[in-house]
């Protein structure tokens, strides 16, 4: 039984041999595309669960697949790059990136990192099943200030016009940790356990910048909704809506 389909999009030909060997034997079905065009076909043709996306392609920029792929699939997408640049691992998380390894790698880590984000979204299509079955539309929705909160598309609106404020999934679950505990400072390690899966680096700046993407789409420069809280974290500060 396969756990899921994995594309991995990169022109090292041992590399894609090697990746294929160890994930097929770690029980996943594997395909492969070595550029750009391929990778999109792959992504028109058949369902996928995640997808492994080098950045340097002989037909384009890697990057630019990004939101490409977010518009074709709900698979997530790890950045599986040899660019170790802090600024670069920042744009492909703000584009929508799940994930960025930097190679060299270990293959028990890529296993460790598509297990992780696998297991989040599993845990969106059980939520989503179990708020439908159980709660009501009023509690699936959360008003704030300008904003509607929907638990059930796992997406941020504005109320007077309705407008998706295209949250990926982890600034999503991110907001909703911090709405569900408003006027109470999480620890980045508290919100790292509530909306990724791993153990936490005091390094990972990941939270970080997930909370400034967040102000930008809430138009929150002066941080009036999420407060950083010195040496401790963040914080939503409830208002009336």
């Amino acid at each position: 039984m396969k756990k899921g389909t994995i594309l991995s999009v990169d022109d090292d030909e041992n590399l894609q041999t090697v990746i294929s060997q160890y994930l097929e034997g770690d029980g996943y079905k594997v395909v492969t595309s070595a550029n750009a065009s391929c990778a999109l076909e792959r992504v028109n043709n058949g369902a996928l669960d995640v997808i492994l996306l080098d950045l340097v392609l002989p037909d384009g920029e890697g990057l630019t697949l990004i939101p490409q792929f977010k518009e074709k699939t709900s698979a997530a997408i790890i950045v599986v790059s040899g660019k170790s640049d802090t600024t670069e691992k920042i744009v492909c998380l703000e584009m929508g990136a799940d994930d960025y390894l930097t190679k060299p790698f270990e293959m028990r880590e890529l296993s460790a990192r598509i297990k992780a984000v696998l297991r989040r979204m599993e845990m969106q299509v059980n939520n989503n099943d179990n708020e439908s079955k159980s709660e009501s539309p009023d509690k699936e929705r959360i008003d704030f200030l300008n904003w509607t909160l929907d638990r059930a598309q796992y997406q941020v609106f504005e109320k007077e016009s309705g407008t998706s404020l295209e949250f990926t999934t982890g600034e999503f679950q991110l907001l909703e940790a911090l709405i569900l505990s408003p006027n109470r400072a999480l620890s980045r390690e508290r919100l790292f356990e509530l909306t990724r899966d791993g153990e936490f680096d005091v390094y990972d700046r990941a939270i970080d910048i997930q909370i400034a993407r967040i102000r930008k789409k809430l138009v929150d420069e002066n941080n009036e909704i999420l407060k950083t809280v010195r040496g401790v974290g963040y914080m939503f500060v409830s208002k009336s809506s």
